[in-house]
């Protein structure tokens, strides 16, 4: 296991591993006893998963495990764009149904509509299966304004009243879309998209944030060792019960020396 080191920031364990296959499967060895460890106490579990190429490592390692009980897991996403096409690959559930969720037999997958007919009632509609289907797990990354699913700082709510709200991506998030290779430009990443709330995600009982990427430093440093605040929405993190966050050396470039 090629940890280089651990830290804890407040209640955060940060591993920094050498390199972010490393990083990816250690965090899915973890997140895996997890499950094991749930389904022996529990008849099934319910996980949320994010859709970025930050967790491609990660999603790959998780469904190489034979031995999880996949049939008595509920899956669900926490993020989605308003208005792109069905089948666009840039969709967050397509991008979860390509690389996890045919790839494992799920006793239910769990899909937000962005194309919804009316967006405030899928809101509804997925908050209602969230409470139907309290969250276990979380598996999150970090945005490089250092948001959680869609929650940029200018909407981001430690204390939000909702579940699940229609939001408008800050300029940061969308260029992210671009850095990342999903959107040839920013003109061409969606303006608004319905997210999974902080009160949501963080009523997990476990969160595991899997975070590489040299663009992703900055947004590392201010999880890891500015204010908790919503300016820095990760930053919430560090006040959960249970939460890890996993980092290559590039993620954890400005924090190494300084831990």
């Amino acid at each position: 296991m090629p940890l280089i080191k651990e830290y804890t920031a407040d209640r955060l364990i940060v591993k920094i591993f050498d390199n972010r296959n490393s990083m990816g499967e250690e965090a899915a060895k973890m997140v895996g006893d997890k499950i094991r460890k749930l389904l022996y106490e529990k008849d099934c579990i319910n996980i949320i998963f994010a859709a970025a190429p930050s967790q491609n490592e990660f999603l790959a390692s998780l469904i190489s495990q034979k031995d999880i009980e996949w049939h008595r897991i509920n899956a669900f996403h926490m993020d989605e764009y308003i208005g792109l096409e069905k089948d666009a690959p840039q969709g967050f559930g397509n991008f979860l149904r390509h690389r996890l969720f045919d790839k494992v037999n799920f006793r239910s997958v769990n899909y937000i509509n962005g194309n919804a007919e009316d967006v405030n009632d899928e809101c509804e509609r997925y908050s209602t299966l969230l409470k139907q289907f309290p969250p276990d797990i979380v598996c999150m990354g970090i945005g490089e304004n250092g948001h959680i699913a869609f929650n940029d700082p200018h909407v981001a709510f430690f204390n939000d009243t909702k579940l699940v709200k229609v939001v408008e991506l800050d300029s940061m998030c969308r260029e992210q879309q671009v850095n990342d290779g999903c959107f040839d430009s920013i003109e061409k990443v969606p303006t608004h998209a319905i997210t999974l709330t902080i009160p949501a995600l963080i009523s997990a009982e476990f969160i595991y944030c899997m975070v590489p990427a040299k663009t992703k430093a900055n947004a590392v440093l201010n999880t890891v060792m500015g204010e908790i605040s919503e300016s820095c929405p990760a930053s919430i993190l560090r006040k959960h019960r249970s939460a890890v966050l996993f980092l290559d050396v590039d993620s954890a470039d400005k924090i190494l020396n300084r831990i």
